[in-house]
């Protein structure tokens, strides 16, 4: 067989039904920014998710580093900062881009990938001497994390209390939001999320999209103007519709939003089986679609010659930490060929 990727979940293109809908209304002329009604539709199918008294605006944009750049600095002053967990995807994978809009990121010790009340109050507290501070104004989650974990209903009602009782702004990044909601773990909605939060966003490049992420501003303070800043950080495509296709399919009577995450979710687990009966550790549990497998060094290299994935870390001077993540796509043949590797 050929060399076949775990390294992410966005090695294959799109969900074939995506790409058959972006087909059918090929030549269908439709308003141009986001205005158009494939993206309107979208927009109410996602709403239809998110509870009877949300009353948010959703917006689509094209990756997951620009749905943080604008969501967060939408809602800071220059003097103002980003609490965020060491692991958290902004932190150790997005090129300072949060910094690069003058926006000081506060970074606080993660906890199985999350982030807690007590590292916060304990990072408020250490950043207080103001005006010579920058002030913590945002919390920043992730869900799934960048270790896989996701946060339950208990953890995030935890931290929504605690950011509306010292005045910040809760906002979650939903690029595995599909990931963490499928997880065995979860009791969390989308409409749970929806209330707890002042914005966060829906992941589409990474449960089967082509491209795209639909932001959802939740409280009513942060979306005037929201457009605006949008428009000046090069997120408002002119061939909006494009996004809104894509979330009208994953949002609509089939549910791939769900399903998809669902199989990708089944294919780490069987992965995860298969690598602990085959006598060897994980990092970390496999909660979504990551697995991160701790395996003897001349094994990575034997495994790298049929598999793509990435060493996520050092174990030890004879072990590393390899991630595994699986997709809508992976098969479970695949799944199986890899652990026949590991024999």
């Amino acid at each position: 067989m050929g060399t076949f990727s775990f390294l992410d979940d966005y090695s294959e293109g799109a969900h074939p039904d995506i790409l058959r809908m972006l087909v059918e209304t090929n030549l269908t002329q439709q308003a141009p920014y986001g205005s158009d009604a494939f993206s309107s539709n979208a927009a109410s199918r996602i709403k239809a998710h998110l509870g009877q008294t949300f009353d948010g605006a959703i917006h689509f944009v094209a990756s997951g580093t620009m749905a943080n750049i604008v969501s967060i600095a939408s809602c800071l002053r220059p003097h103002e900062a980003v609490l965020a967990a060491s692991s958290g995807h902004i932190v150790t994978r997005e090129a300072g881009a949060i910094e690069a809009t003058g926006h000081k990121l506060i970074v606080v010790p993660a906890v199985n990938g999350k982030i807690t009340p007590e590292a916060i109050e304990a990072a408020l507290a250490a950043n207080a001497h103001f005006p010579h501070m920058a002030k913590p104004r945002l919390i920043y989650l992730s869900n799934a994390t960048e270790t896989g974990t996701i946060y339950t209903l208990t953890e995030l009602r935890k931290i929504s209390t605690l950011a509306r009782q010292r005045g910040l702004i809760l906002f979650l990044d939903g690029a595995r939001l599909a990931a963490a909601l499928a997880s065995h773990k979860n009791d969390a909605t989308l409409a749970d999320i929806a209330a707890m939060v002042d914005l966060f966003w829906i992941g589409g490049t990474k449960v089967g999209a082509l491209l795209g992420e639909a932001i959802v501003v939740c409280n009513p303070l942060l979306q005037e103007d929201f457009a605006f800043h949008l428009k000046q950080r090069g997120g408002m495509l002119a061939k909006g519709r494009l996004l809104g296709i894509q979330f009208q399919e994953l949002f609509g009577d089939s549910r791939l939003f769900f399903s998809m995450a669902q199989h990708a979710n089944a294919m780490a687990a069987k992965l995860a089986t298969g690598i602990t009966s085959a006598g060897y550790g994980l990092a970390a549990e496999t909660e979504t679609n990551q697995v991160f497998a701790i395996v003897p060094n001349p094994v990575v290299a034997a495994l790298r010659e049929a598999f793509a994935f990435y060493v996520w870390d050092k174990a030890d001077d004879e072990r590393s930490v390899i991630r595994l993540v699986t997709s809508w796509a992976t098969k479970e043949r695949q799944v199986d060929a890899f652990l026949l590797h590991l024999r």
